[in-house]
């Protein structure tokens, strides 16, 4: 269980910390408004449990359905998403979030902005809830969900000192890509696919 809950911590932040610029962002709007902070958790935890849902629905529908050789497979998923993300780096493609500052804080948008972003989250963690058994796939829930806030309350010490804010915007789109691809090769000869 703890080993479990380990692997959590690190796949959760490997996944979110992308939302620790666009969450930065909804405080920076809100910087002086009373209740920004409550908004961002409220809106985070529903757009959150947006994306655990999806995933966890997609994990039991393809468990019920899938042969057990097919699962390790779904390393694909997480491959293939490094794989594309280190393509749009390479193009300098990396301006998906420009719009965020426009809209109004609420934890309607919050949450609609973490769901509209967590694609790639219900795509690395399908496979990852696919290869573990129930008991790790509660432990990985509950620390997803205590992480929540922890995140929330990183994007606003970010929000609130600019030099961490640049080098995580600088660094962000070369290490999400990389640890992607390495988690897919990971799920891919872990589970045995193509004889590896």
């Amino acid at each position: 269980m703890i080993s479990s809950a380990l692997q959590a911590i690190g796949l959760f932040l490997v996944t979110n910390i992308d939302d620790i610029i666009v969450l930065s962002l909804f405080f920076a709007r809100g910087a002086g408004q009373r209740g920004t902070t409550a908004k961002i958790v409220v809106g985070q935890y529903l757009g959150f449990a947006g994306i655990l849902l999806a995933s966890l629905a997609v994990t039991l529908g393809a468990g019920l359905f899938l042969p057990d050789d097919a699962i390790p497979y779904f390393g694909l998923i997480p491959l293939l998403l490094g794989l594309y993300a280190a393509w749009q780096v390479w193009r300098n493609g990396d301006d998906d979030d420009e719009t965020m500052a426009e809209r109004p804080v609420s934890a309607w948008v919050v949450a609609a902005v973490t769901f509209a972003n967590g694609g790639d989250n219900i795509g690395v963690y399908v496979p990852v809830f696919l290869s573990v058994g129930t008991g790790a796939l509660v432990a990985y829930c509950v620390v997803f969900l205590a992480l929540v806030v922890v995140l929330v309350l990183a994007a606003k010490f970010v929000a609130t000192r600019e030099p961490v804010a640049e080098v995580l915007e600088r660094w962000e789109h070369v290490l999400f890509p990389l640890v992607l691809i390495g988690l897919g090769i990971v799920i891919l000869v872990e589970g045995g696919a193509f004889g590896l």
